[in-house]
């Protein structure tokens, strides 16, 4: 970790804790000595220029790429080693870049069957529902939350770019995720859906009581609701601070936003 980083203590448990994480590939260091201390219940977000390794490090962290060096914990446990389906289990949820979801099934579908899941079942097509039972009351009830209960029967293929990111939304909530990694939620949003969005992301939290650490690159909304923000440079983070402290870094302004220390 730089020596120039603030190093305060969390107010609260760590819900992720990434100590030294490093990643090569072919010789080539993509991470290098990730340091990062997420505290329970907060709102991190994870700014810097492309090809900093953002979403390289969302994808160790959620076991789709394998560390060559550092530890991984969540709520205090190594879960360096575990597969991407034993991380979901222990709690933890993602989205990607690109929308994830089922587009032939209606929305109402798409979400009762990640609830089908959490009641103890599966994500079998064939399972038919019946109208009042658990998973079926529990997806009405979080498209409720989340603004897509008039969009419920409507192909999820078909619905707007924002909405299929509400859709995640209400995804990660079945699921019961505690901690959560959103990759570039607004990517491709209209802007008359930003707000809606934002909202979205900040209920999940209270509701859930749930961690969030989020890649976005419109700076502008990130730091109007995120507790902190988490600066990467060539592979590693060189600050994590408040947004106000983000953005007064000489660091941070000479190195991400190109002005002179």
């Amino acid at each position: 970790m730089r020596e120039d980083m603030r190093e305060e203590a969390p107010s609260a448990p760590a819900a992720l804790r990434v100590e030294g994480l490093g990643l090569q590939i072919g010789g080539a260091r993509i991470l290098e000595d990730v340091d990062l201390d997420v505290p329970q219940g907060s709102i991190v977000g994870v700014i810097g220029p492309n090809g900093a390794g953002k979403t390289t490090l969302f994808n160790a962290v959620s076991g789709l790429m394998a560390p060559t060096a550092g530890r991984i914990h969540m709520g205090g446990r190594d879960i360096t080693s575990l597969s991407v389906p034993a991380r979901a289990r222990a709690g933890l949820g993602r989205t990607f870049q690109t929308s994830s979801y089922f587009p032939g099934l209606s929305v109402l579908e798409n979400v009762r069957l990640a609830a089908q899941v959490r009641e103890g079942g599966n994500y079998s097509l064939f399972r038919f529902p019946r109208p009042g039972d658990a998973a079926s009351v529990l997806a009405h009830e979080t498209l409720e939350t989340v603004g897509l209960a008039h969009k419920a029967q409507a192909p999820a293929g078909d619905i707007s770019h924002g909405d299929k990111r509400k859709l995640e939304i209400a995804v990660l909530l079945v699921a019961d995720a505690s901690l959560v990694l959103l990759d570039e939620p607004m990517a491709g949003v209209a802007s008359g859906d930003v707000a809606g969005l934002v909202q979205n992301i900040r209920d999940m939290q209270r509701l859930k009581d749930c961690t969030v650490l989020m890649v976005e690159h419109h700076i502008d909304v990130l730091l109007g609701f995120v507790d902190r923000v988490a600066v990467m440079y060539f592979g590693t983070i060189i600050a994590f601070d408040t947004p106000q402290n983000i953005m007064d870094n000489p660091t941070v302004q000479s190195a991400y936003l190109g002005r002179s220390a």
